[in-house]
């Protein structure tokens, strides 16, 4: 079978290239910014319509596989990144260093994990209400996490949470009370709305990539220490789907819950984690801080468009 590069992979890798080397500046940026705030609240809001309340209550009730995401999501990961933080000021720059760590802290992805969980014939069901689960724990998880192991590069206070809430969390739940009047909207038009979903990241992708080169982050960066970061995000990776893949035969999880915690349990969500990280950290330093989990996410496509149809067969 011939590999072909994902659409998102290649709108990504364009919006930033072309926000470091094109990037928006002044009044079109502001502007930008706003609009990124915006796409991301209607990314969540469709989220929301999308979920069944059917779903929810049958995926909640196989606690044992939302507590084996929730602790990969959010102890595991984060104990792997801070183990990652030995190769800070050698093998990686300081900020390169600090969106390790922060890659590891966000939440789960919706949209993937659920697809190759399908793919690869698990439980859709439970990967759906992990998922969901994981980014709207994350709204209130992730900031502490960063609070507690990133004081020093991140402003986390009751304003910034607050802002995080507003835009992900509260356009989801808007999203659940009016499914019953959108559901059938959203299903019909799913494709349609699949390319806003994307449009949203991308967009959000070139606005930080423009702050980015306003604030000249790249002269201090070499080729070298790219590739470093790609290196650690991709032992991560590997790391963390051996790490699940453990946990389900040990804990005797069934083969379809298995699959379901190996998709959700080792992705990360740029949707979640874009916009966490321009909330709590400096705008000229975002570019740098969402670089590994831009890499980590095109890993994690990859790496599951290669896997589920193998674990199918």
């Amino acid at each position: 079978m011939r590999w072909r590069p994902d659409p998102l992979i290649t709108a990504l890798l364009a919006a930033a290239l072309i926000g470091s080397f094109l990037p928006a500046t002044g009044r079109a940026l502001e502007v930008l910014e706003q609009a990124g705030v915006i796409a991301i609240a209607g990314l969540f809001f469709l989220y929301g319509t999308r979920l069944s309340t059917a779903e929810t209550l049958a995926g909640l009730g196989n606690w044992r596989l939302q507590l084996a995401v929730l602790a990969t999501t959010f102890l595991v990961l984060p104990a792997l990144g801070l183990g990652a933080q030995v190769f800070s000021g050698n093998l990686l720059t300081p900020g390169l260093a600090s969106g390790v760590l922060l890659l590891c802290l966000v939440p789960s992805t919706v949209q993937a994990c659920v697809v190759y969980t399908r793919v690869a014939g698990g439980n859709v069901a439970g990967a759906v209400v992990a998922a969901s689960l994981s980014s709207m724990l994350g709204v209130f998880i992730t900031p502490a996490l960063v609070a507690l192991l990133m004081a020093a590069d991140a402003q986390v206070d009751t304003g910034s949470v607050i802002r995080i809430v507003l835009q992900l969390l509260v356009p989801f739940v808007l999203g659940q009370l009016l499914r019953p009047a959108l559901g059938r909207f959203v299903v019909r038009h799913d494709e349609g709305l699949r390319l806003y979903d994307r449009g949203s990241i991308v967009l959000v992708v070139f606005v930080a990539f423009s702050e980015g080169a306003e604030a000249d982050i790249w002269s201090n960066q070499s080729v070298w220490s790219v590739l470093a970061v790609t290196a650690v995000c991709a032992v991560l990776l590997a790391l963390t789907i051996g790490w699940t893949a453990l946990v389900g035969r040990v804990a005797r999880f069934s083969r379809a819950d298995r699959l379901a915690i190996v998709f959700c349990g080792s992705t990360k969500s740029l949707a979640s984690g874009l916009p966490i990280a321009t909330v709590l950290f400096a705008g000229d330093d975002v570019a740098l801080i969402v670089l590994p989990l831009m890499l980590y996410h095109q890993m994690q496509i990859i790496t599951g468009a290669f896997l589920a149809p193998r674990l199918a067969r």
